[in-house]
């Protein structure tokens, strides 16, 4: 019997894009819209059961999108305008 290697949730990074805009969104920020990259790599990771690559492909794309703000030391987040119309349903699909 041939056992087929099950469909990863976020293996787009599209999706995983979607979620970790969600995650951020969720959290209070601590200062400045800031929201520590291990708010959301947490439960990405080991709630959500995603992969560093999923992780990272997402965030790059979230970036790409202009719905994150990633610092460039990569220690925390903020959620832009277009990633809240995102939430919101106001943003593009």
């Amino acid at each position: 019997m041939i056992k087929f290697a099950e469909q990863r949730p976020f293996a787009d990074p599209e999706a995983a894009a979607r979620k970790l805009v969600e995650l951020a969104a969720s959290i209070e920020p601590v200062q400045d819209g800031r929201i520590h990259i291990e708010k959301i790599n947490y439960p990405f990771l080991f709630t959500l059961k995603g992969n560093g690559t999923e992780f990272g492909a997402g965030i790059r794309h979230a970036v790409e999108k202009g719905w994150l703000d990633l610092h460039e030391s990569g220690t925390y987040v903020r959620v832009l305008s277009q990633g809240g119309d995102l939430l919101t349903g106001k943003g593009t699909p």
